[in-house]
């Protein structure tokens, strides 16, 4: 199986190919220049695996949530790319991929959404694969909904969102801690792999972002609230 896999919904830009179980991956912490990387990384990593694009059998997308453009870039090329080529899609949860840093059992994975919120997810890892124990959601870090129970891994840049609100609200039940991680594309391909083999790859025009909110900046009032509540 070959698959070329975008994500680019947070500052981190990455592209990853998977050939047949094993992964090669380009990554760069590079705020505003994931459209001049990405496409690039994918050309140099089909020519280094020897392979041409009509060799891919699918392409995988980060499908966010994360930064709106971001998002829409890796959904835009995954589309692009797809259509041409004739092959389906697979999207892939921001948050998975995210929730796939950390090796633990129960992984808390959570993305600085700006504006004091955070983008956030739980999962489990059982027989191998990773399950969504919780909605995806975005929200204050007060309001994060994680199921009962100790020795949880967090993972993500919405740990240290809201200085550090969610980490100091769920002290008592972390095991752990990662605020720098950020959503590989070798991730999105591993999982895309196994969805894949599922069948539960889409057409390339049924792909859509999960954004959470549609509202992109806040109201003067809105900022003016939660500077107070800072205060």
């Amino acid at each position: 199986m070959h698959l070329l896999a975008f994500e680019t919904a947070t500052e981190a830009c990455s592209v990853a190919l998977w050939i047949d179980g094993e992964v090669r991956e380009r990554f760069e912490i590079a705020p505003r220049r994931h459209a001049e990387l990405a496409l690039p990384w994918a050309d140099e990593l089909l020519a280094e695996a020897g392979l041409a694009r009509r060799q891919l059998d699918a392409i995988a997308v980060g499908r966010g949530p994360g930064a709106f453009t971001g998002v829409r870039l890796a959904i835009a090329l995954a589309q692009g790319i797809a259509l041409a080529l004739d092959r389906p899609v697979v999207p892939v949860s921001t948050l998975a991929a995210l929730a796939c840093r950390s090796h633990a059992r129960h992984v808390l994975a959570a993305i600085d959404a700006r504006m004091g919120e955070v983008y956030a997810g739980a999962f489990e890892r059982h027989g191998g694969r990773l399950h969504a124990l919780t909605a995806e959601t975005v929200g204050a870090p007060q309001a994060v909904a994680v199921p009962e129970g100790p020795n949880w891994a967090g993972v993500g840049t919405g740990f240290d969102a809201a200085e550090g609100a969610l980490q100091q609200r769920l002290r008592d039940r972390l095991l752990s801690v990662d605020p720098r991680a950020l959503p590989h594309a070798a991730d999105v391909a591993m999982l895309a792999a196994d969805a894949f083999a599922q069948g539960h790859a889409l057409p390339p025009e049924r792909v859509e972002p999960a954004y959470l909110r549609d509202n992109v900046a806040l109201t003067l009032e809105q900022q003016q609230a939660l500077r107070a509540g800072r205060e």
